[in-house]
């Protein structure tokens, strides 16, 4: 989604917010599966377990340091302030549908009759969340917030990832366009990138988060 933002750098926002697309995509493809039972890839994946800590860190982080400084600065506008009302909401929706995905994973009885409606409302929501927050939040975000503001979520969001940075940025970049993930590594600093390069991604390949490699391996 192509917008013209002159005062916020929105690049980690949208990495962000295509790392949860991608993720979403291939939970969808697992719960479509027919020749396993979906709960058990779900449940036993690494993949499950980063999208949802990911995702809450995210969210959590608009919520404590995006959302409540834009509502002060916006008071008396009424229609900017149902906006944020409306991702607050959102957001209402979307996180407790992760436990109730995790509750019919660990149901042996009706779960799997409840899996693939839960996720499609998980795809559906955070989906319509997120083209949402692109389409009309963004643009608010940048003409509301000044850099100290940014930076305080920006921050907020690294601290509360903490030491899963060593997964957290192998998992953002994954699958990524190459001149993307190279535009994000040339901001960051060299030890970082270095780390990246020679730590973090191989031992977050070897991961093999959603199992494939071994699936690929028992297919032939």
């Amino acid at each position: 989604m192509s917008q013209d933002f002159k005062n916020l750098d929105m690049t980690m926002m949208f990495a962000i917010h295509d790392a949860l697309r991608r993720e979403l995509e291939r939970i969808a493809r697992i719960t479509a599966r027919v020749d396993e039972d979906p709960r058990h890839v779900l449940s036993t994946a690494v993949g499950w377990e980063l999208f949802k800590k990911f995702l809450v860190i995210h969210h959590t982080s608009e919520d404590i340091t995006v959302w409540p400084v834009m509502q002060e600065a916006l008071a008396g506008k009424p229609s900017e302030l149902a906006l944020l009302d409306a991702m607050e909401a959102e957001h209402a929706v979307i996180d407790p549908l992760l436990a109730d995905i995790d509750t019919a994973l660990a149901d042996r009885d009706s779960g799997l009759e409840r899996l693939g409606g839960l996720v499609d409302t998980l795809y559906t929501s955070l989906s319509g969340h997120l083209d949402h927050e692109e389409r009309d939040a963004l643009q608010l975000m940048d003409i509301t917030l000044n850099q100290e503001q940014w930076a305080t979520f920006s921050s907020e969001q690294r601290g509360r990832v903490g030491q899963d940075s060593v997964r957290y940025l192998p998992w953002l970049l994954d699958d990524m366009d190459a001149a993307k993930v190279a535009k994000i590594l040339g901001g960051m600093p060299e030890p970082l990138r270095k780390a990246y390069e020679t730590e973090w991604r191989v031992a977050y390949e070897a991961l093999d988060i959603w199992g494939t490699k071994a699936a690929d391996s028992a297919g032939r």
